[in-house]
């Protein structure tokens, strides 16, 4: 399993490369730049901000810097968040979306799953026909549809809940994006469950442990531990997705996580923040992925990691 790991960590540095080098010369591509406004800068003056960032050098020599700084772990200075390193946005941003999401998260497996076991033990029958219903609608609907929504519902109708805003994470802030963010998740687990613990209910040895008179949760738990496994699958790019950020959910919600600034940083062209951006997602994929193949060999003793 250690060489196994080894190996998945050795394999990740090419592949972050190549995504560094896409999004480096990609956002470098796209017209515009981090200071060009409405109003132009007086040529001098965006002639100094230039030299000072380094974007008056060659393309490529901006590509070998960056890479320099990127494996010492700095990211650079934020052009358009004023005296902020892209690390100290990240610090500031990170933790609430970490939090929020890994609420949701936290939510959605729950939840998902329950509803997933409860459909596939009562295959077409209402509750099957209303958990398939449930999760088709929260698919199809997209989260710029649904939060707003709860929004007008919960917070300006019902006066219950706060309609956005951090207020140092209290948990009437909270309730509202941790829903918004779970109920994709939670629609999709709930599917892909109840597919897997059908197809597992009729296997051979779910049969022997009915013929052997063991009870209906014994049973549902030796199903659900060979159902999971593409439920752990969808988790690893789905955990990395939520922790680092909804870009719909913190801007509607006005919370102050990486989703938003990299929002801001997209609408700005600053360069640094997408790059910082981009770096932590794939870290975040590649992690996780990772994670998901160790957590296979331990939920199903047939798959082993040489």
């Amino acid at each position: 399993m250690l060489a196994f790991i080894l190996r998945r960590l050795a394999a990740g540095i090419p592949t972050l490369f190549i995504i560094v080098t896409l999004a480096f010369f990609l956002i470098r591509a796209v017209p515009g730049g981090p200071f060009d406004l409405e109003r132009p800068l007086d040529p001098a003056v965006l002639e100094n901000l230039r030299r000072v960032y380094g974007l008056d050098q060659p393309l490529g020599q901006q590509y070998l810097a960056y890479l320099k700084a990127l494996l010492t772990g700095d990211f650079g200075p934020s052009f358009v968040i004023k005296d902020f390193s892209v690390a100290e946005v990240f610090a500031r941003g990170l933790p609430v979306s970490m939090r929020i999401g890994g609420l949701a998260l936290a939510l959605a497996t729950l939840v998902g799953v329950t509803l997933g076991v409860i459909a596939a033990l009562r295959q077409n029958r209402p509750a099957d026909l209303a958990v398939i219903g449930f999760a088709t609608l929260g698919i199809t609907v997209p989260t710029f549809v649904t939060a707003p929504l709860f929004q007008i519902v919960f917070g300006l109708m019902l006066a219950w809940l706060p309609v956005g805003g951090w207020n140092d994470g209290a948990v009437r802030n909270l309730l509202l994006p941790v829903v918004t963010l779970a109920l994709p998740q939670i629609a999709v687990i709930a599917r892909m469950t109840r597919a897997a613990m059908i197809e597992t209910l009729r296997a051979h040895h779910i049969r022997t442990l009915r013929a052997q008179g063991l009870s209906q949760t014994t049973i549902v738990r030796h199903a659900l531990r060979g159902a999971i496994l593409p439920v752990i699958s969808y988790l690893g790019p789905a955990a990395a997705q939520l922790l680092t950020g909804s870009l719909v959910v913190e801007q509607i919600f006005g919370l102050p996580g990486v989703g938003r600034y990299f929002v801001e940083g997209a609408l700005n062209r600053d360069y640094t923040l997408v790059m910082g951006t981009v770096v932590l997602i794939a870290l975040f994929v590649l992690v996780f992925n990772l994670i998901v193949d160790v957590l296979y060999a331990l939920v199903d003793p047939r798959v082993r990691h040489d």
